[in-house]
């Protein structure tokens, strides 16, 4: 059975982003996901695959989404209860990248979440990381950084 592990970046009061863009652009952040993603499946929105560059190179792009998409590379879901069926088949860890409807949808499911939580905060963010109880979860915090700003990599694992 797949194992869904939430991958994201928020800030002190949860912010994801803004303009459908990340707030925060962290170079070993970036490295963290792109290290933490490589050769995996990544579940996303329309709105977070609109805002990729280009597919991401060795991953596979799982999108959610009501649009008709027909693009070479990516693989799209009309349906959340046919995806969750998808991935509840496969043997792998499924990362999902975003964003904020994606993550709240998901979150009942995930038994872990990867979290870059930033020491920062953004009044403007229009796009924020779901509620959830952080006493719902074992936290091991994996690496504290210094960049522009201060942040923290950790894993929260689901009680049981």
């Amino acid at each position: 059975m797949a194992k869904l592990i939430i991958i994201a970046a928020i800030g002190k009061n949860n912010e994801l982003g803004k303009n459908n863009k990340l707030i925060w652009h962290l170079k070993e952040d970036l490295t963290f996901f792109k290290n933490t993603t490589l050769n995996h499946k990544i579940v996303m929105g329309y709105n977070t695959f609109a805002s990729l560059p280009k597919l991401l190179p060795h991953r596979e792009h799982i999108v959610l989404t009501h649009q008709n998409l027909n693009i070479e590379g990516i693989k799209v879901f009309n349906d959340f209860d046919t995806l969750v069926k998808y991935l509840q088949n496969l043997d792998e860890d499924i990362y999902i990248i975003g964003g904020s409807s994606i993550y709240r949808l998901f979150l009942p499911l995930c038994d872990e979440l990867l979290l870059t939580q930033i020491d920062a905060e953004c009044p403007s963010a229009d796009v924020y990381f779901p509620n959830f109880n952080p006493q719902d979860y074992e936290k091991t915090n994996l690496k504290d950084v210094e960049e522009e700003v201060s942040y923290h990599h950790v894993l929260l694992r689901r009680k049981k």
